[in-house]
């Protein structure tokens, strides 16, 4: 049950952090751009801060995810007797 709870994070961590990639990729077409015509990312330390604050919250969402998926899964078994 360990192993298949951690597979499954690691799953969903990157799945989670393609769809917010995505999400981002988005919104970031969607603003308006600055006066220059560029959009204004900041530079490489500011870059590499959004790539971990992005992994970091998609590893939380994949962690609440598995916590519930997997505790509502044991209490069914539970329930059941």
């Amino acid at each position: 049950m360990v192993k298949l709870s951690l597979l499954v994070m690691a799953g969903l961590t990157v799945l989670i952090a393609i769809g917010l990639r995505w999400r981002e990729e988005r919104v970031e077409t969607l603003r308006p751009r600055a006066a220059g015509g560029r959009p204004s990312t900041g530079g490489w330390l500011a870059v590499q801060k959004r790539k971990l604050n992005r992994w970091v919250t998609a590893a939380a969402l994949a962690a609440v995810a598995t916590m519930l998926v997997l505790g509502g899964i044991n209490w069914l078994r539970i329930w059941q007797g």
